[in-house]
């Protein structure tokens, strides 16, 4: 349950925020799509004791990269974009492990 939900909402993640890089996708839409993850997250009630995999740890880092930084910062910061598309890349399956994104779970 937990690996197909981390599976799940990394797809939408990197589909939503990929978007939202583009100008496909208002900051709204990106913000909505992190608190109904969120919601749903919190419905699943997996035991904290199950250690998080690096994939998890990245996507909880990106989650929280999202709602931390501006509407403007995430749109305009070069180097705030270029770490989060290293870990999309990441949760895509095509780069290596980035060594400063690691996120906990809410």
């Amino acid at each position: 349950m937990l690996e197909s939900f981390i599976d799940d909402k990394s797809q939408q993640l990197i589909y939503f925020v990929s978007r939202f890089f583009r100008g496909q996708l208002p900051h709204r839409e990106l913000h909505l799509f992190v608190w109904d993850t969120l919601e749903e997250w919190a419905q699943l009630k997996i035991s904290q004791q199950i250690p998080a995999t690096f994939r998890e740890q990245v996507f909880w880092h990106v989650l929280y990269q999202l709602e931390f930084w501006s509407e403007q910062d995430l749109r305009h910061d070069r180097m705030l974009r270029r770490q989060l598309q290293h870990c999309l890349g990441y949760l895509r399956g095509k780069t290596r492990l980035p060594h400063d994104c690691v996120g906990i779970r809410p």
